[in-house]
């Protein structure tokens, strides 16, 4: 009777009898998934606010004024908790009043996702980037 020799060698068969079905449960189920598509804003298709918003001008780190486009008043240096006041007020009188931030090129991205963060986190509703649109 001959001993067997132990067999150094992977069988492979299994692997692919598992990846060939796997292979055909994602070309069966790819074409259910829905597909989101992405409308990313452009700056020659800006709309019109329906509501005059309330402005928030980003000049630097913790350099902000505020202007309220109803009332055409000049804008207001701010500090942070003046900020937040005021723009509570406003949406404590009209909940659908929109909050622009505008903030020029030369500005820090930081700098007005810290305005943008410091609205989320007080529950200001309606923020948008204002824009300026192309000229023709």
């Amino acid at each position: 009777m001959r001993q067997r020799r132990m067999m150094n060698q992977i069988n492979v068969v299994p692997y692919i009898d598992v990846m060939l079905v796997l292979l055909v449960i994602f070309m069966v189920t790819a074409p259910m998934l829905p597909s989101g598509t992405v409308d990313l804003p452009s700056v020659a298709k800006t709309s019109q606010a329906k509501r005059a918003p309330m402005e928030i001008v980003v000049k630097g780190d913790d350099d902000w004024t505020l202007r309220d486009r109803d009332t055409q008043k000049d804008a207001v240096p701010v500090d942070k908790e003046e900020l937040i006041a005021r723009l509570i007020d406003a949406q404590r009188k009209d909940p659908e009043k929109p909050v622009v931030i505008a903030a020029d090129k030369r500005v820090r991205y930081e700098a007005v996702m810290k305005v943008m963060d410091l609205l989320q986190r007080n529950q200001i509703a309606k923020i948008g980037l204002l824009v300026h649109p192309v000229e023709k």
